[in-house]
């Protein structure tokens, strides 16, 4: 937030104003709802959306089976395994709702995710991916995020590159998105490879900010430009 606009930043932190609280009005109904499988809905295994609180602080994280999942990721595992469903899909109006519904619950919290033990090796990769240049215009993440934070690109402010504030509503999108869709469009922007949502690439980097904004609170559902 501190990189938007005061306008922005004040429709940020006004949920009657805030577009993204329609995905946010969706995924606490998606919360409630059973599947059509007659297996428990969200409500029933984890009681009120409430208890959500902190989850968010948390993810990426490293699953029992050792593979780095985020909280998209872990609501996808939860339908599959606990109520016998196909998955909502990267990018689906589903998913993004109830991301958004479960991420607002930590609003304000800071982020904590692990960086030991099995997350140290996501943690490096991740780093790696945001060192290195890539693309025609050999461009690496730090050059834009840590050399030119504050800058201007297109009447833009380059920021300081976390991802504190997905799922978020864009303006450029007027949708909401994921923190994976934006890393995308940033593959895009350099006219580098763009992975698939979900990737171990867009995964490995998404722990890495976390890590980087260790401390700094969760903002989702954000806004942005």
């Amino acid at each position: 937030a501190t990189f938007l606009s005061p306008e922005l930043r004040a429709l940020q932190h006004d949920p009657s104003r805030h577009p993204g609280w329609l995905w946010v009005d969706e995924g606490e109904a998606l919360w409630k709802a059973a599947p059509a499988t007659g297996k428990p809905a969200c409500q029933g295994c984890h009681g009120d959306i409430a208890s959500m609180r902190g989850v968010a602080t948390r993810y990426p994280l490293v699953g029992r089976d050792g593979a780095l999942i985020n909280l998209e990721g872990r609501i996808e595992r939860c339908r599959s395994e606990n109520q016998s469903s196909p998955a909502f899909g990267y990018e689906s109006e589903a998913l993004l709702s109830l991301t958004a519904a479960i991420a607002l619950r930590s609003r304000g919290m800071p982020m904590a995710v692990a960086t030991g033990g099995p997350a140290t090796r996501f943690v490096a990769e991740g780093r790696r991916l945001y060192e290195t240049r890539q693309g025609q215009l050999n461009l690496s993440c730090g050059q834009c995020h840590d050399a030119n934070v504050g800058r201007r690109l297109r009447g833009d402010v380059i920021s300081s590159g976390l991802g504190t504030g997905y799922p978020a509503y864009r303006l450029e999108w007027n949708a909401m998105g994921s923190l994976h869709r934006r890393l995308r469009a940033c593959s895009l922007g350099v006219r580098a490879t763009q992975f698939p949502h979900g990737s171990a690439q867009y995964l490995a980097l998404e722990l890495y900010l976390a890590a980087r904004a260790r401390g700094l609170p969760v903002e989702a559902p954000g806004l942005r430009r």
